[in-house]
């Protein structure tokens, strides 16, 4: 983690009064059994001045690497490894694929049974910390479980972050989004348009409409260059 860019994004998007906020994972740099707890208490006092927004994470693979992580992700982040919620018209499908880049058969089957319970919601996210999805979209490949169950419940929108590149794809009308970075390390270019740069993305639900704004933070951690994902 940069220091000092979680808290600034934390602030900015305080600032836009978001009904809720969503973390695609890695809260903790982890890793280490004997100082993760100790981790989960610095991270939950970082919150501590936001706790009136609800927060709804997945776990990231610094969050949980074995099974005693798993089980100390849960005690501190407050939700179960996979999860479902409403907002209004959306239904968010929460997945946990921090020990593996690819959906695994059990969370596979959490996704489908969701997805089926909450059918009638018109509007429908997925949310992971990896992007299990990524290359398949590259390639412009759907024969993959996550989009064919996206195409069975009518999902339209999937985000990811892991990598801490922004990126915007498409693939049989289904929105792929990659988050930018909230505080992990740039890499490759380290340019704003590659897609390198500390930012969060807000999401406007209208009906079944929903827009997307792409926010960069502002000086001294960045221009604040606001844009929407096609840009």
């Amino acid at each position: 983690m940069v220091a000092g860019k979680y808290e600034a994004v934390w602030k900015a998007t305080e600032a836009e009064k978001p009904a809720f906020v969503i973390g695609v994972g890695d809260s903790i740099q982890g890793g280490n059994d004997a100082s993760a707890d100790k981790e989960w208490g610095e991270f939950e006092h970082l919150l501590e001045p936001f706790h009136k927004i609800p927060y709804f994470p997945v776990p990231g693979n610094h969050d949980i690497w074995n099974e005693a992580s798993a089980k100390l992700y849960v005690k501190h982040a407050g939700h179960p490894l996979h999860y479902g919620f409403d907002e209004g018209p959306v239904h968010f499908t929460m997945l946990d694929n921090s020990l593996s880049d690819s959906l695994q058969p059990g969370e596979l089957s959490f996704f489908e049974e969701d997805l089926k319970a909450h059918q009638g919601q018109p509007v429908k996210f997925i949310v992971s910390h990896r992007p299990s999805w990524l290359l398949s979209v590259v390639l412009r490949n759907s024969n993959f479980p996550l989009a064919q169950l996206a195409a069975k419940y009518g999902v339209k929108y999937v985000l990811a972050g892991h990598v801490h590149e922004m990126m915007h794809l498409t693939l049989d009308g289904v929105e792929y989004i990659s988050a930018p970075s909230a505080g992990g390390h740039l890499r490759a270019s380290g340019k704003y348009e590659d897609g390198w740069f500390f930012g969060y993305i807000v999401a406007a639900v209208n009906g079944t409409d929903v827009q997307f704004e792409i926010h960069e933070l502002p000086a001294p951690d960045g221009e604040g260059r606001v844009t929407p994902p096609a840009d």
